[in-house]
């Protein structure tokens, strides 16, 4: 099992629409494409109060490109992000990293 860690760093000031499109809009297609969350988060305290981090968990490499790829060009996905960008853009950058459990972790 791996792990894709996600930032998404968002516009100041849309982070709102940004979880509403997850809640409302990205989850079910995740679903949809077999993508499975491992857990959403937002910051606290930190850097900046405009960022969502999740955690995707894979079974592999391979099932990752497969899904994932599927996912960004589902035209329900393009259809969705576009119609919830009409207002400007919510997401300003995206950073990701791919983790591997440690033989100790409570998740594996």
């Amino acid at each position: 099992m791996i792990y894709e860690m996600r930032t998404y760093h968002c516009v100041p000031g849309r982070l709102p629409a940004l979880l509403k499109r997850f809640e409302t809009i990205t989850l079910k297609l995740f679903e949809k494409h077999g993508i499975r969350q491992a857990g959403f988060f937002t910051t606290l305290i930190g850097e900046s109060n405009q960022t969502l981090t999740y955690l995707l968990a894979w079974e592999s490499l391979a099932d990752r490109e497969k899904r994932w790829n599927a996912f960004v060009v589902d035209p329900e996905w393009t259809t969705a992000r576009a119609e919830t960008e009409k207002d400007g853009q919510i997401v300003d950058r995206i950073a990701n990293q791919f983790l591997a459990p440690t033989a100790f972790s409570a998740v594996k």
